[in-house]
């Protein structure tokens, strides 16, 4: 499954790289202007000269003069012809020198740029005392990033925890290269969203294994509010588990919205598995119901119930809700919010907590998320885990959660 890594969480990644790059420069130069640096700056390495190269050859020109003048000059030759055969074979035995030199004078400007070069594209050189990282060197930086996530649709509480993480993994930090600040910096970064976005809780695929083992189905049921892609998520987990050999029954709980009961039979009809549903308007408590014993009867190990999507302000669908938990007696209750919504996704998900108590999260159109902020923020705020992400439009589009996936999207 290919996903839109070009896009996947970008902003963050670019909050991230920037805090690096700008402290470590930041330290760098501070370190050159208390000629803290073992060696030679850039701008000391001088351009070399052929200066002495260019003398060399003035005096092998010279030179050549000299032995044309004294072949010209000399008393034994008594011939003409002889004196012209002499100075043009001296010529030709002085040409191929005069060439020789020519050419070590362009190896030697040749070599000479070519470690100019390679110099240019080498790391400050080491401090010579170690850098201690201050307070004072972060302060700007960490604004600026705590900014950048807040612009990042990141929960204000959670960008508060990664910013303060970061400054106690660095402050008072040594530093004794200055290519060792982007790394620590780094795995600084790294750290803080590791404590973030792995919270413990039920994980599904556990829990089915476990339902399977006592002869009993897994119950889950789906909330959230209207256009999140619920319906969709449902057919995506029904069609997953059923690769993995598990036999699913969907109740049309949703009886509320035109359509809905349409819409998840639709997508029941193209997995060729098996819709429990009543007429629109009837109890949706009694639609789950009686999908949770037709279950039972049949030996099916998974039930996925469908709610109507409702807002966190509606009081009377949250009551209806209540009702629907209390009849189905649910072994996992899911929220399925759009990533795309950013904070919208985590207030909607604290109120459905507060209401009906959550065990867990999915997040839809996570491919399309640029910026990142629920999935970094949601699971820490309600301290429920996330466990699934949408990442497509198709059946197959759906992974489970894992948190060493998304650091290495984020650090990648």
């Amino acid at each position: 499954m290919v996903f839109g890594v070009n896009i996947l969480f970008e902003s963050l990644k670019k909050k991230f790289s920037n805090a690096t790059n700008k402290l470590t420069k930041k330290v760098s130069d501070e370190a050159k202007e208390d000629n803290n640096i073992d060696g030679k700056s850039l701008n000391e390495i001088k351009e070399p000269t052929n200066l002495d190269s260019d003398e060399s050859l003035k005096k092998e020109q010279s030179n050549i003069d000299e032995d044309e003048k004294e072949i010209v000059s000399n008393d034994e030759i008594s011939d003409d012809n002889e004196k012209k055969s002499e100075k043009k074979s001296s010529f030709k035995k002085w040409i191929p020198s005069f060439k020789k030199k020519e050419e070590t004078k362009e190896d030697i400007s040749s070599t000479d740029e070519d470690v100019l070069v390679e110099e240019k594209n080498k790391s400050i050189f080491s401090f010579i005392k170690e850098k201690t990282i201050s307070q004072k060197d972060l302060k700007d930086i960490l604004w600026e990033l705590e900014l950048g996530l807040l612009e990042g649709d990141v929960a204000i509480d959670v960008a508060s925890i990664v910013v303060e993480s970061v400054k106690d993994d660095l402050v008072g930090t040594k530093i004794g290269r200055s290519d060792e600040i982007a790394d620590i910096t780094y795995n600084a970064l790294k750290n803080a969203v590791s404590k973030i976005i792995d919270v413990d809780g039920k994980k599904m695929t556990k829990m089915l294994e476990e339902a399977k083992e006592k002869g009993e189905p897994l119950i889950v049921m789906f909330v959230g509010i209207n256009g999140t892609g619920k319906t969709t998520t449902i057919a995506k987990l029904a069609n997953y588990y059923l690769k993995k050999g598990y036999t699913p029954v969907v109740a049309a709980s949703d009886t509320f919205r035109a359509g809905a009961i349409e819409q998840i039979t639709h997508h029941t009809d193209n997995l060729e598995i098996k819709v429990i549903k009543h007429q629109k308007g009837s109890d949706p408590a009694a639609v789950a119901y009686d999908a949770i014993e037709h279950a039972k009867a049949k030996g099916k190990e998974l039930v996925l119930i469908d709610t109507a999507g409702r807002m966190q302000t509606n009081t009377n669908l949250m009551d209806e809700m209540k009702k629907i938990k209390r009849i189905a007696k649910p072994d996992i209750i899911i929220f399925v919010g759009d990533a795309l919504t950013g904070n919208d996704a985590v207030e909607q998900a604290t109120k459905f907590n507060d209401v009906i108590n959550i065990d867990g999260v999915i997040l839809t159109k996570a491919d399309a998320d640029s910026k990142g902020g629920a999935s970094l923020s949601i699971s820490h705020i309600i301290q429920k885990p996330i466990m699934f992400l949408g990442m497509g439009q198709g059946y197959d589009d759906i992974i489970e959660y894992d948190p060493n996936w998304m650091l290495e999207q984020l650090f990648s």
